[in-house]
């Protein structure tokens, strides 16, 4: 089984993962307790960077002892016990650190349509209209989308009405900035549109916190 990690979630700030395609949100400490209510047990795990940071776990039945437990369990029970994972003072102030990049954003793009600036965003996917409507964003302050999937280029981010466009409208538009929506795939879009830094183009990620690159 493998699902991403509650545990890099929160200390990541990766609230835009949240929406309702995702039903629950898994740290090992219950993902163990759940399979061994089932008469399982965990017998490895592996710590992945999908997703933002995923687990990819190994259970047996309490009886198979052809499998041998391995150190990776314990260490990960540990590891996310010494986070504080398991009290719930751990998830107090997830919720401001959210409020921290819809304020910060919203301040960026205020400021950068002040300064005449254009600015532009990448990804039409789940996570970007997530962030986008949870921090009021729309049309007025990011000028289009562009995502190289050909079914949703020419239509709308939902709720938001940005427009989706193709990336031969990036190269023709030449934003300012270009906004990584999908920020698990930063380094491969960075890599991909490279060539915005030609006109003097900057990237711009929103999680875990509003930075400029």
């Amino acid at each position: 089984m493998e699902f991403p990690h509650l545990m890099q979630l929160v200390d990541n700030n990766q609230f835009d993962t949240i929406y309702h395609e995702h039903f629950s949100y898994l740290s090992f400490y219950t993902v163990k307790q759940i399979f061994e209510a089932a008469g399982l047990e965990m017998f490895d795990v592996e710590e992945l960077p999908t997703h933002g940071g995923s687990l990819r776990i190994y259970a047996k039945h309490k009886g198979d002892a052809s499998k041998e437990i391995t150190p990776n369990v314990a260490a990960l029970l540990k590891k996310e016990e010494e986070r504080g994972i398991t009290r719930l003072e751990y998830y107090h102030n997830f919720q401001q650190k959210a409020l921290q990049v819809k304020l910060d954003l919203l301040q960026f793009l205020v400021e950068q349509k002040k300064a005449g600036k254009k600015v532009a965003a990448y990804g039409a996917a789940a996570k970007g209209n997530t962030l986008l409507n949870y921090c009021g964003v729309k049309a007025d302050l990011i000028d289009f989308v562009v995502d190289a999937n050909p079914a949703k280029q020419n239509k709308f981010m939902p709720a938001s009405h940005i427009p989706i466009m193709n990336e031969a409208h990036l190269k023709a538009e030449r934003p300012d900035f270009v906004i990584i929506l999908p920020w698990n795939l930063e380094a491969e879009i960075k890599n991909q549109l490279s060539y915005i830094r030609e006109w003097g183009g900057q990237f711009v990620v929103p999680i875990p916190n509003v930075r400029v690159s």
